[in-house]
């Protein structure tokens, strides 16, 4: 028997399945909850509204510069429930494991769930472990869904969307689908874009007392800002004009999307937050989060304008273009 790698006997309810548990999933994740594995956790909540989401996670290559597909699970699912004004509780979390994966591999994947779970402030209670044949995944699946406690005085309505409403942004925009370019293609550059999968719930609860001002929150995951813009401005009655001058990069991904003719407006952060507000409460959002590490280099992108539906860009020249939406799937399994 080959200790090395998952077996299909990991995932058949037996010795091996309950091995697997036991040495590699309780030894992470079974100091509470989850410590006698019951079917369903059972949860204390107070006297308040929840949210709850779910997602999967199915990138390629499974490690990447700046993280792999476990931290990037819990960063995602924290990160929706964040950008819908609450605070992350706990998370279940679903593996399907590929036959042949290499323990070390889901070790390190494992590892990087606790660490980031930890560092979020979630707990991950409940979850389940499938196992596959050989070439019927791509090594290893996650699905995770999240609880969390709705925050006071969030009210995230586009209907609350008025002109002058300004546009902010958390921090360099397109890093991790750059990331995960570079990594899928082997390219090998003096600097390399490094994904900026992270968790943006302390950007959110820490500007709270400006709640009555903040109209609406996305995290630019797949399709980038390009189609976070276009989804809050379709059907509306207002518009966004944002402002090439102020838009967020780094370096390394600015180089990589110069080589490769990509418009990073259409590449997906993993720890970034898009936001509108009033003006009123623009400035003290962004000297809140530049106070962060996760929101040092925030900006404030652009403005609600009355041009019904259309997101528009102005150039560094004063030019102004139409920015649509992606056309089909620029870069796939990005998470």
């Amino acid at each position: 028997m080959n200790d090395d790698c998952i077996l299909l006997a990991h995932g058949g309810g037996g010795r091996l399945s309950h091995h697997l548990i036991e040495s590699e999933i309780l030894t992470r994740f079974g100091a509470g909850v989850l410590a006698s594995l019951p079917d369903a956790a059972a949860l204390e909540l107070t006297q308040q509204r929840i949210c709850f989401t779910t997602d999967g996670f199915v990138v390629q290559p499974l490690e990447f510069p700046g993280g792999n597909i476990g931290d990037l699970a819990v960063h995602g699912t924290v990160n929706d429930l964040a950008v819908s004004g609450a605070l992350p509780r706990w998370l279940s979390l679903a593996l399907i494991l590929e036959e042949g994966l290499p323990l070390v591999v889901l070790r390190r994947v494992l590892d990087a769930i606790k660490q980031a779970a930890e560092a979020c402030g979630v707990s991950v209670v409940t979850g389940d472990t499938k196992v596959v044949r050989r070439g019927q995944c791509d090594g290893l699946y996650i699905t995770t869904s999240g609880i969390g406690e709705a925050l006071v005085g969030f009210d995230l309505r586009l209907d609350r969307v008025v002109p002058g409403d300004r546009i902010l942004v958390s921090g360099p925009l397109g890093d991790h689908g750059a990331a995960i370019l570079a990594a899928r293609e082997g390219f090998s550059l003096a600097c390399s874009p490094v994904s900026d999968s992270r968790p943006v719930h302390r950007l959110v609860e820490g500007v709270a007392s400006c709640a009555a001002g903040i109209r609406f929150m996305r995290d630019p995951t797949r399709g980038g800002l390009a189609a976070v813009l276009n989804e809050m401005t379709s059907g509306q009655s207002f518009g966004i004009l944002i402002r090439a001058s102020d838009l967020p990069f780094s370096s390394a991904t600015s180089a990589l999307a110069e080589i490769m003719g990509l418009d990073l407006l259409h590449v997906a952060s993993e720890g970034c937050l898009v936001m509108i507000c009033a003006h009123e409460v623009a400035e003290a959002i962004l000297a809140y989060w530049r106070t962060r590490p996760e929101g040092q280099h925030a900006r404030e992108i652009g403005v609600v304008t009355e041009q019904a539906g259309r997101v528009m860009l102005e150039s560094v020249i004063g030019g102004v273009r139409m920015v649509d939406l992606p056309s089909g799937e620029l870069l796939p399994r990005i998470c």
